[in-house]
């Protein structure tokens, strides 16, 4: 009761100072109702004053419809849902009085990369209400957003191009279109359907260099994981990569060797590659040149546990076994410095005799935010590096 009381004399306060001064109100107001939303906590902590703030909000006309976007940045998925209730109902009430929605202001804004992609596509979904030629005009120039609702929106749409080109006989256009729907395809049918396409007109793909799979490592092992233990053990490599050194296991002398895949997914197979030694842990050492400083993503697929370090720093580190591994599992925000980084991975698997218990396999990848493949320096150009 007496967080609604503070929400009414906080809002009493706000319509006074629309009387007033109805040229600051906009600014003003929708800062401080946008706070009181994204302040909602846990367990229905600032509900109250959220719903009025909401309901506050609502009553604004669609010239307010873009600056209330911008307070999506920072907001918590709660806080999200709440704003975006705010903005519908404006939106909602503009296309049904006026027919029209403020046109220039929300097309700006949904070109704003560094905004939030949540905002972003709630404008675009509302725009193309009243003015379905935004798709046309917007999408293909989301190859590289980072946002991946969009950018598959636009691979999807040089996939349709490139698809009708091929009906039409045009296989030149068709493979240019499929080429240029590659450089931006991040999701794995995407790519797996572009693929195809370019198989069928005579090109081959490197996939491998496309996601920017780390594809060759030095490999030692096995080192004792009986009982689960091996986990939290720190074996030798975990305070310093000797390449040369030899090196106690678990079944006697170890000594590091190298391990390369051709698989197009970049998956590292110990299993088959070296041994499905039960129990057991294994480190896996490779350099990743960059040019210059930058914040990249790992990311990894396993379905062992796992830790990571970067430059000796650990960046993540989950025991769970057998959960399953797919593209992108796991996404881990990495911070290289300009010249030789040193990624090592520990990967364990534990005793367990079942068929489903039996793999012991790694994919990893670095790439940008918006899930470009990014290669090492000094390795193939790789076209849809974009160094976002």
């Amino acid at each position: 009761m007496r967080i609604c009381c503070i929400a009414r004399t906080a809002l009493g306060a706000i319509m006074l100072s629309l009387v007033i001064c109805p040229t600051v109100f906009a600014a003003t107001s929708i800062a401080e109702l946008a706070q009181t939303i994204k302040s909602v906590g846990d367990q229905g902590r600032g509900n109250a004053a959220a719903q009025a703030a909401v309901q506050e909000l609502s009553r604004l006309d669609s010239t307010n419809l873009e600056p209330l976007l911008r307070h999506f940045r920072g907001a918590s998925p709660l806080a999200a849902n709440w704003l975006r209730s705010a903005f519908e109902a404006i939106a909602d009430r503009s296309i049904k009085t006026s027919g029209k929605l403020p046109g220039p202001q929300l097309e700006a804004f949904i070109l704003e990369r560094d905004q939030s992609p949540r905002a972003r596509r709630l404008a675009y979904e509302w725009l193309i209400k009243v003015d379905p030629s935004v798709t046309q005009r917007l999408i293909p120039r989301m190859l590289s957003d980072p946002s991946p609702e969009f950018r598959r929106d636009a691979v999807q749409q040089l996939i349709g191009q490139g698809t009708q080109l091929l009906e039409d006989e045009d296989t030149a256009g068709a493979t240019t279109a499929f080429q240029r729907a590659l450089t931006g395809a991040v999701d794995d049918d995407q790519v797996k359907a572009i693929v195809k396409s370019l198989k069928k007109l005579g090109q081959t793909v490197d996939l491998q260099t496309h996601f920017g799979f780390l594809a060759q490592w030095q490999i030692i092992g096995p080192f004792d994981n009986r009982e689960l233990k091996g986990f939290a053990t720190a074996y030798a490599p975990e305070s310093k990569i000797e390449l040369e050194k030899t090196l106690v296991g678990q079944l006697g002398d170890v000594a590091w060797q190298l391990i390369r895949t051709d698989d197009d997914y970049g998956t590292v197979d110990i299993a088959k590659q070296v041994k499905n030694y039960k129990g057991s842990v294994m480190y896996l050492t490779t350099d990743f040149v960059s040019d210059t400083p930058r914040k990249l993503e790992l990311r990894l697929g396993t379905p062992n546990a796992w830790k990571l370090w970067v430059n000796k720093r650990l960046l993540f580190a989950r025991q769970e076994y057998h959960r399953g591994a797919a593209l992108d599992q796991y996404r881990v925000p990495v911070t290289l410095q300009k010249g030789r980084n040193v990624i090592l991975l520990k990967i364990c698997q534990n005793e367990q005799t079942q068929d489903w218990a039996q793999r012991y396999q790694v994919q990893i990848r670095m790439c940008n935010a918006s899930g470009s493949g990014v290669l090492s320096a000094g390795s193939k150009t790789q076209a849809n590096d974009t160094k976002n």
